[in-house]
Formats: structure tokens, sequence, C-alpha cells
């Protein structure tokens, strides 16, 4: 009998009680490697020493301070950092609790520019289906996440959304990888025009697209296309980097990889690893100068953001991945786990796409590879695949409704930073036999 309302309500969970590495173990004694970092969180694995010093030194100091009557040191010197890091032309931190904050933080930053500097018009948000954004209600509007929006529809703001920028489901026969790309984004363009050019506030993307649909790049030039498209109609560009940023995917933010900055961006997961709660938004110097010269203030707040435990866990965490080069493993152990999900799964009849970047991949399951159909959703494939890896003690990230919220099967795998060869090839393992099992337990090989 529990008196916590859990996520499935008649699930029955093991009991975590401690956590080393890249390693979770249960009370009854069972290990499980943390190969999805719980939600692409545990960047640094379980326990590391340097992180929980870090959190004991800031406990001894000053554990909790209002934001309305101090600053710290320690949330100083974090924002110090990630702006020393940031893409160009973002100057300012708003540190927060975690990703759906940021999302909203950010959303209203920008609702707030286009106040400061005489726009009041401007006030439709367009993001891409198959996206997601976080499960507060703004953030949950903002997003393309069907399953997750239905029933909560009532009571979103008005949002837009476009195609998602997804090669493997929406790349036309004979057409190349580049001319994908700049066909979706000009859906950009076309939406932008059709509500009303000086309307329209804000375009919010995944650089590489996470939970909804598991691990999927943009095409070559997409995002260049779209800071573009944002540039020549005055809309601000949010780039949601809370699963895919921090180093997930080989570059510390995963717009490096696109050649773009954006106006605003949303940070959380890997920035704190998950030893506490933690996000931020970071913001472009124009926009700051808006709020500066205009009300003085940011009309919004949280009693626990820029929390000196939260600020002094993902100060540590950004200096030990700096310190120990953490990315150049990332970058080496996103390659071999490429290929070694490309030698177990590339001739599986039921893989359609192995996709990613770094330590950020994913597989999506199909009932036939040739004509890309998905398994039939009552067969809950995602679902048989989390617990076939369970019972072998291996932890990855299984989601449905991977095409269009209803249908499609993927599974993202996002180990920690410290994950060596022999355990990459571990999550290998375990993640094929687990969905041998599963596959075969529908009897629809």
């Amino acid at each position: 009998m529990t008196h916590l309302l859990h996520r499935a309500i008649h699930s029955r969970l093991p009991v975590a009680v401690r956590g080393e590495g890249i390693y979770i173990h249960d009370s009854e004694g069972k290990a499980y490697i943390d190969a999805s970092g719980g939600a692409a969180v545990s960047c640094l694995g379980h326990s590391h020493p340097d992180v929980l010093k870090a959190l004991h030194e800031q406990l001894d100091a000053i554990a909790y301070a209002h934001t309305g009557f101090f600053t710290t040191d320690v949330a100083e010197r974090l924002g110090d950092r990630l702006i020393e890091d940031a893409p160009a032309g973002l100057e300012k931190v708003y540190l927060v609790s975690g990703g759906s904050e940021a999302v909203e933080a950010a959303l209203k930053m920008a609702r707030q520019y286009f106040v400061e500097t005489g726009e009041h018009g401007r006030r439709h948000v367009i993001a891409r289906r198959q996206s997601y954004h976080g499960n507060t209600l703004g953030a949950l509007a903002a997003g393309g996440n069907e399953w997750r929006r239905t029933q909560f529809r009532p009571l979103l703001i008005e949002t837009h959304h476009i195609s998602p920028c997804y090669a493997y489901r929406h790349q036309h026969e004979g057409e190349t990888a580049e001319e994908y790309g700049e066909r979706a984004a000009r859906e950009l363009e076309e939406k932008i025009l059709e509500l009303g050019e000086d309307l329209v506030m804000a375009f919010i993307a995944e650089p590489v697209v996470g939970a909804t649909s598991g691990a999927v790049p943009p095409a070559p030039g997409y995002f260049r296309k779209i800071r573009e498209i944002c540039d020549r109609y005055g809309v601000l560009l949010i780039l949601d980097e809370v699963m895919c940023g921090m180093g997930r995917t080989g570059t510390l933010h995963a717009c490096e990889q696109e050649g773009i900055s954006p106006d605003l961006m949303t940070i959380a997961k890997g920035l704190g690893g998950g030893y506490q709660p933690i996000g931020a938004v970071l913001l472009s110097g124009r926009i700051f100068e808006a709020f500066e010269q205009g009300s003085g203030f940011f009309q919004h707040g949280h009693t626990y953001m820029g929390h000196p435990m939260a600020a002094a866990a993902g100060l540590a965490v950004q200096e030990v991945i700096r310190r120990d080069g953490l990315l150049a493993n990332v970058v080496a152990m996103g390659e071999h786990l490429a290929d070694g999900l490309a030698k177990r799964f590339g001739q599986n009849a039921n893989v359609g796409d192995i996709r990613g970047r770094g330590l950020f991949q994913a597989i999506e399951l199909v009932e036939n590879k040739e004509t890309k159909a998905p398994f039939d959703p009552v067969l809950k494939v995602n679902a048989h695949i989390k617990r076939e890896a369970m019972d072998r003690g291996l932890m990855v990230y299984p989601m449905g409704g991977t095409i269009d919220g209803r249908e499609g099967d993927h599974v993202l795998i996002a180990p920690p930073f410290i994950s060596t060869k022999g355990d990459i090839e571990a999550i290998v393992d375990r993640l094929g036999a687990a969905v041998d099992a599963a596959i075969g337990s529908t009897g629809r090989t």
C-alpha cells in the first residue's frame, strides 16, 4: 500500500536504494544499467564524488535564500559559466527548477519582449507536431505530443503547429536531405504568412527531438533556413535543449552543430545531472535590453528559482564535464553506440530506423521494414520492451505514438557521459535481447 500517486497507478515499481556510476540498485539487490539517464538526465551517472562534495559544502554554507531578497555566489558563478560557454548573442541566464518551468518562462519572455518594444499584437506561438516542451499548461500547449495534450485541450492556450523535420517518415523518394530540409523549413514561412507576419511571436523547436519521436536529428541546413525565416519576419527563435542539450549530442549545445544561435534557449536535465532539480533560460542581449530599458523587470518568478543547492549541483556537474573532457567521450562513445546498434539491429526486420547524435540515439520499431508500417498500438510494443529490458537489468526509454501520437514505437538510449566501451556493449546486448523477447511475445515478427 502506498500513499503516493504514482505515474501508473496499477504498476508495482522497484524501490531504488543506491546509485553508483551507471548503475541503480533496488531494495532486492538487483542492479540496473541506467542506459537512459532516467529521462536523459543523469549525465554523470550516480553518486559522483565531486558533485556530492559540492552539495555538502553548499549545505554547510546556506541551503536557501529567496531571490526576491538575495543573490548567492554559487548562482552567480553558475550564470558566469553558462554564458561563457553559450552560443553567440546569449548574454543572460534565468535559473528555474526544471525544463517545463524553463519553457514557460521563455514563452513569457517572448511575449514581454514584444510588449516592451511596442508590438502588442504579436501573440502567436508556432511549434512542430511530434514535439515535446513540457507538461505545464503553456509548455503543453506549445508541444505537439497529442497523447499528452488531448484531455487538457480545453485548458490550453491557442498555438499552431507545422510538420516535424523527420526524414525517415517525411522525406520524399528522390529528394535529397538538403532539399527535404528546405521544404520542411518553408512550412514555417507559410504558417507565419497565414497567421499574419506582424502577429507571430515565436517559433519553438527541439534541435534534436527527444521523447516524443526518439532522437530525430534535423536535415542538413534545416535550422539555418529556420533562423533566416525568423529573422525575416521578426519572430523570436526559441530552442528547447532541455533533453538534447548540455553535451548530450557531443557538443555542449546541440545548436552548435547547426551553426546557429537562438534568441532564447531552454536547458535542464544535463545541467544538473539529476543531483538537484534545475533548469534555465538563456536569453539574448536584445531581449534583456528591452526589459532593462522598459519596465525594468521580468514579470515572472518561482519560489525556488536560483536555489543555492541546485546551483551548486549545476556548477559542479558542468565543471566535471569540462575538467574531464567528457564531451570528447560523448562523441567517441556515441560512435561506438551507433556502430553497436547498426550491427545488432541493422538487419532486424522490425527495426526501421537507427538515428541520433552522440549519446542520444534511438531505434524505431516497425512491423514491416519495407513499407515502414508500424505495429498496431494495441500491442503496446514499447511497454513490452521496457518490461523485458528491466527484467534484464537495463533502463531504456521506450515510447509509443512516435509517428502521430498514436501509432509507432521507439526506444530512446541516453547513457551517462562517463560510459565506457564495455558499458555501451552491455547496453546494446541487453537491449537486443529485450527487443527480441518483446516482439516475439506479440507473435508479429
